[in-house]
């Protein structure tokens, strides 16, 4: 499916509400393994948004695997885990074959919808801006990529509206630079540049509501940013939540939409990272 952490988090604050998990520490278990470190990037990443302490992932094999895949063997601590005396105020099960691609609207990223129900509302946007410390990885960015190379094969070859990244760190900036050979040799900005996206700076900006592509007074833009309250993303301007595919989807379709929208099936040897 579409569902990536984003949607997976989006899915969890929706639940939860403000308050669920106001002032607590938060253990996420990954029970099945198959959440790769982007992902539990986002979710743990977005624990504030539900006004946790903290979001924790114990470290696992994929841990050290994204790890080893870094050149990193040996990590500078060992292993940890929750004791057996842990106590828990909430113990909470979510199956993530119940989650769809969700989009949330003003002002909440709790405040959370299907996107496909979203899709039929055909609601239109000033810009699309995918980045963020939730969503700025190389493997977040090249979600979107492969959801752009896939839409350009069916004839959508432009955004409809400014379409701006933002790499989540210098380095993730430079590797986006580089050739990849999921995208038959093409980098990731050179398949983001192709359809009119301009790459900025590694930065926060107009997540809350700085430098240039900061929303003005009646604007409005779908992110894959983790905060979506009144003002934040520029005075007067309405900011929407969604995953990178989900973003990247509704830039070439004109309208907040999944891929689906776009004619595209999901197939994971095509679009998993």
């Amino acid at each position: 499916s579409w569902v990536s952490g984003k949607d997976i988090v989006l899915e969890l604050l929706r639940r939860w509400g403000a308050k669920q998990s106001q002032g607590m520490s938060v253990e996420l278990v990954d029970a099945n393994k198959q959440l790769p470190i982007a992902y539990r990037n986002t979710i743990a990443n977005m624990m504030a948004e539900a006004e946790a302490l903290n979001g924790i992932f114990a470290p696992d094999q994929i841990t050290e695997a994204w790890y080893r895949s870094k050149g990193i063997e040996m990590l500078p601590y060992p292993r940890f885990a929750p004791g057996e005396d842990a106590v828990y105020e909430i113990d909470e099960t979510l199956d993530l074959s119940d989650v769809m691609p969700m989009i949330a609207k003003p002002f909440s990223p709790g405040n959370a919808f299907p996107a496909g129900d979203v899709a039929r509302e055909h609601l239109t946007f000033d810009k699309a801006m995918i980045g963020s410390c939730t969503n700025g990885s190389y493997d977040d960015l090249l979600t979107a990529a492969l959801v752009i190379r896939a839409a350009r094969k069916r004839g959508a070859d432009r955004a409809a509206t400014p379409f701006v990244i933002f790499p989540g760190s210098g380095g993730v900036a430079r590797q986006i630079e580089r050739p990849d050979r999921r995208l038959d040799g093409a980098s990731v900005a050179g398949v983001f540049r192709s359809v009119g996206g301009e790459i900025r700076q590694s930065w926060c900006g107009p997540c809350f509501g700085q430098g240039p592509d900061a929303l003005q007074k009646g604007q409005r833009a779908i992110t894959s940013f983790n905060r979506n309250w009144q003002n934040r993303m520029g005075i007067g301007g309405e900011g929407f939540l969604a995953s990178p595919a989900v973003v990247a989807a509704s830039a070439l379709v004109g309208y907040m939409a999944p891929p689906d929208e776009l004619g595209l099936t999901w197939d994971p040897e095509e679009f998993g990272v």
